[in-house]
């Protein structure tokens, strides 16, 4: 029987190439940057593979006139152009819920970093400082106020975990979610103005592109912390760059950014924030479970079954 034949469309991690290659005829868009290559073998590619970062355009989707299937290798699709693919009777797919683990931890694990300035407690030392005298002070986490500026399946996830740490949690969403006991806010200005750490886990996309702008950072104001595991188009990085340098904030933990790879020389030089590489599921167990999703989802493609899990 033959290989149906997909394109991947940016690097994807290597265990998951590996299933690709042995399920499929894989052609890979960094091979193909020849117009004229990628043409040849355009009227035979049936699906594409891409990852959460990926930027699918209408254009690229009308120069594939056999494509059946979109698979993401992540949680977030706003980079594909989903209503250009629907129209085409193109299908769409990601992987949620395997990732909602790591995600929600490593939230935490950034809000308690710049809190606690724990890598700053670690340069501080490796430094050779301590001998000099102590580090300043730290900001409490038990009991803060926490506000969750998105409360889907990883939102409630971050929230059930800073319950543990007695945090009063609110949260803003386009409409209350049901049953939800939390304070709800109708906007992340109202939200922020409450709470003392602003944790963004809302998707990305036109509709939220630079939701915390200028407003919502003078809102959590000069004590308050902004953490950032959604996307990075969701902030309005030119006013965050500026609410950092006039202590309009009091510090910033950030997983995404505007124009990743590439980071702002100011935030990373800033000793109010505590920047990781896009790393929220970047773990053994997930990149895994992602992989054996994503490479379902295609297989049940191909294999004439519903998707296992088709956008919404």
């Amino acid at each position: 029987m033959n290989k149906a034949e997909i394109l991947i469309v940016n690097k994807v991690w290597p265990p998951y190439m590996d299933s690709l290659r042995a399920n499929f005829v894989v052609h890979e868009r960094t091979q193909l940057e020849d117009p004229q290559a990628l043409a040849a073998v355009a009227p035979r590619i049936r699906a594409i593979t891409a990852t959460g970062e990926s930027k699918l355009a209408a254009g690229l989707l009308e120069q594939l006139p056999a494509l059946e299937m979109i698979s993401v290798f992540g949680v977030g699709y706003d980079g594909v152009d989903v209503a250009a693919a629907r129209a085409r009777g193109i299908t769409v797919s990601n992987t949620p819920d395997v990732l909602t683990d790591d995600v929600a931890d490593l939230g935490m694990a950034l809000l308690l970093s710049i809190a606690r300035r724990i890598p700053q407690a670690d340069q501080f030392v490796r430094a050779g400082r301590w001998p000099e005298g102590p580090m300043a002070l730290a900001r409490k986490v038990s009991g803060a106020r926490l506000g969750i500026v998105g409360l889907g399946r990883i939102g409630s996830a971050i929230a059930r975990r800073a319950e543990a740490f007695g945090m009063a949690i609110a949260y803003t969403t386009r409409t209350r979610v049901a049953g939800c006991a939390y304070p709800h806010y109708p906007n992340a200005e109202a939200l922020a103005r409450e709470v003392d750490f602003l944790m963004v886990i809302t998707p990305g996309g036109a509709a939220t592109r630079g939701l915390i702008d200028a407003k919502v950072l003078a809102a959590l104001g000069p004590k308050g912390y902004l953490i950032n595991v959604a996307r990075g188009s969701v902030v309005d990085q030119p006013a965050l760059l500026q609410a950092i340098a006039n202590g309009g904030i009091a510090g910033a933990a950030l997983d995404v950014f505007e124009d990743e790879p590439h980071v702002p020389a100011a935030l990373c030089a800033s000793e109010n924030v505590v920047v990781t590489p896009h790393m929220a599921s970047a773990t053994w167990e997930t990149r895994r479970a992602m992989a054996e999703l994503a490479l379902g989802n295609l297989q049940a493609h191909f294999s004439g079954r519903p998707l296992l899990t088709p956008v919404p």
